[in-house]
């Protein structure tokens, strides 16, 4: 095998490296994988460089930012082998549809801010599709994308075909009125996964319309409530108490001291 060691690698030098893996005289693990097995690896990767974002770590960002570009350059080369398209397609396409999507930037289009700017992109984005309804613009939205951000996009979109409500206060009318139907049908051992679900999307509704994306909104409620449980751990171990031992409203009482 020809293989030049350098101290610094380049583009190219990541692709014959892939390449080099997928031959075979490579490697064993690497030939065998397809899209979907390592698919759930793209997912990792993707999150694992958000989380770098998230606590600011530069040197980990770098390293994560790798990682991500790993798996395209992987899922490139599976497809290079089977004639479809290369890395090299890829930068094309999505060059050309960065210039497609800044007619003011590249063209003769003049926009005031960046409202203006994603409102022109939405529009190119439906017309280069070829989506001339509303609904296909819902259809349109990634179904693997995690279930509340899918939520959310989907209220953005259906609120450009002008259906929304009025305000946060009709919003949280839906969401109490859905909570009223998930009791009914607890009580009548019914429809409650399908209620339940109608909650989670109302309650995502209420977020966008008060400004937040209900995926961070979750995250940070999941992260306070580690914290939380941290806290109320550390006082029952303080106490000599094992909290498996203790029944619920001992436990409520902790809690609420650990929130304090």
């Amino acid at each position: 095998m020809e293989f030049t060691f350098k101290d610094r690698y380049n583009m190219d030098d990541m692709l014959e490296i892939m390449r080099i893996l997928r031959s075979e005289n490579g490697c064993p693990w690497d030939r065998e994988q397809d899209h979907h097995s390592i698919r759930k690896d793209f997912i990792e990767e993707v999150y694992e460089a958000i989380e770098a974002i998230d606590t600011e770590d530069t040197e980990l960002l770098r390293e994560e930012l790798g990682d991500v570009l790993l798996q395209v350059v992987f899922h490139c080369r599976i497809e290079e082998e089977k004639n479809s398209f290369d890395f090299g397609d890829v930068v094309n396409e999505v060059c050309q549809k960065l210039v497609i999507r800044h007619p003011h930037v590249f063209g003769d289009v003049s926009v005031k801010d960046s409202g203006e700017v994603l409102k022109n992109w939405n529009n190119i984005k439906q017309e280069t599709k070829g989506q001339e309804t509303y609904t296909e613009t819902l259809e349109s939205v990634c179904s693997a994308l995690p279930a509340l951000m899918r939520a959310q996009k989907l209220g953005q979109r259906a609120k450009r075909a002008g259906m929304d409500f009025e305000n946060v206060q009709s919003a949280i009318e839906a969401l109490e009125s859905e909570i009223a139907e998930l009791k009914k049908a607890i009580n009548e051992n019914s429809n409650i996964e399908e209620e339940i679900g109608d909650i989670l999307f109302s309650a995502v509704n209420v977020s966008r319309l008060c400004g937040f994306d209900s995926e961070e909104a979750l995250t940070r409620s999941s992260d306070k409530f580690v914290e939380r449980f941290r806290k109320t751990e550390e006082l029952t171990r303080f106490d000599g108490v094992d909290m498996k031992s203790l029944n619920i409203d001992e436990l409520d009482a902790y809690w609420r001291k650990a929130k304090n």
